[in-house]
């Protein structure tokens, strides 16, 4: 398994004003439903899904709450690029994707508070 590692010359949160961001992608519990996303802070947004702060979201609405992926990028607008492609993916090749950091398919929002 890849372990993460924060971008060079940072805690693991990239500064907002350097407009970096992340890409994640979310599943329900029985990893049935995989739900991709952007963000500037991954353990906020995380923690949004996992209250379902936003109701009427797909996340919400599918209960889509465990973090199985996710990626750091320099800026936003990289982010945002690779979730287009990312989406645009059948479900067999988000699994290889994402099977290159978790092939368990474990929650690693614990270890990403821990860190």
């Amino acid at each position: 398994m890849i372990k993460w590692k924060p971008l060079k010359g940072t805690s693991g949160q990239i500064n907002a004003k350097k407009r970096g961001g992340y890409l994640y992608i979310l599943a329900n519990k029985r990893r049935t439903v995989l739900y991709t996303g952007v963000a500037t802070s991954l353990k906020k947004r995380t923690m949004e899904r996992q209250a379902k702060k936003d109701v009427n979201s797909f996340a919400a609405r599918f209960n889509c709450d465990v973090l199985i992926y996710y990626q750091s990028f320099h800026s936003m607008e990289d982010a945002i690029e690779e979730e287009a492609r990312i989406k645009g993916l059948s479900r067999s090749e988000k699994l290889k994707l994402i099977n290159t950091m978790n092939p368990s398919l474990k929650d690693l929002f614990p270890d990403l508070v821990k860190s």
